[in-house]
């Protein structure tokens, strides 16, 4: 591993963990939205990450040129999918979204986002922010105890 590297991969993993928490909130927030531009009720949303092989920025002249880095070198957003769970029933027939006719007349659907569900996500979410802010400052504080000693102090 690169001098950097701890740099590097936890940069990654900040950066997606904040499009996570980005994510989640759009969901919280439109928690009771029951109409969209594409019709309907809004769908949860979820970000999948995978690892990433990352590049590193600075390559050691001490390193020999075989060792490769493999995956697991940080992590990525591949993609934002919606959630496939059925939308909520919620009988309001004075809203302006209830089903009109059919056996479900007086329903409205509801967006399929869970509260507690997302809280606990977000919660996750923001634990994996700080691990990764702690892994940067444990990194930096290493570097610079090495630079330190370096200098003979």
């Amino acid at each position: 591993m690169g001098m950097f590297d701890a740099f590097n991969i936890s940069s990654t993993g900040l950066t997606a963990q904040r499009l996570r928490m980005d994510v989640i909130s759009s969901n919280v927030a439109n928690a009771t939205t029951t109409r969209t531009p594409e019709g309907g009720p809004y769908k949860r949303q979820r970000a999948i990450f995978a690892p990433v092989n990352i590049r590193p920025f600075y390559r050691s002249p001490l390193v020999p040129s075989r060792i490769e880095h493999g995956a697991g070198q940080g992590v990525r957003v591949v993609k934002i999918e919606q959630d496939a769970e059925p939308f909520r029933l919620s009988y309001d027939p004075t809203h302006p979204d209830a089903i009109k006719i059919g056996p479900k007349k007086g329903y409205v659907e509801m967006p399929n986002v869970n509260i507690v569900m997302e809280m606990t996500d977000l919660i996750s979410a923001s634990r994996s922010y700080e691990a990764n802010v702690t892994m940067v400052n444990n990194a930096r504080s290493m570097y610079m105890k090495a630079l330190e000693i370096g200098r003979g102090a």
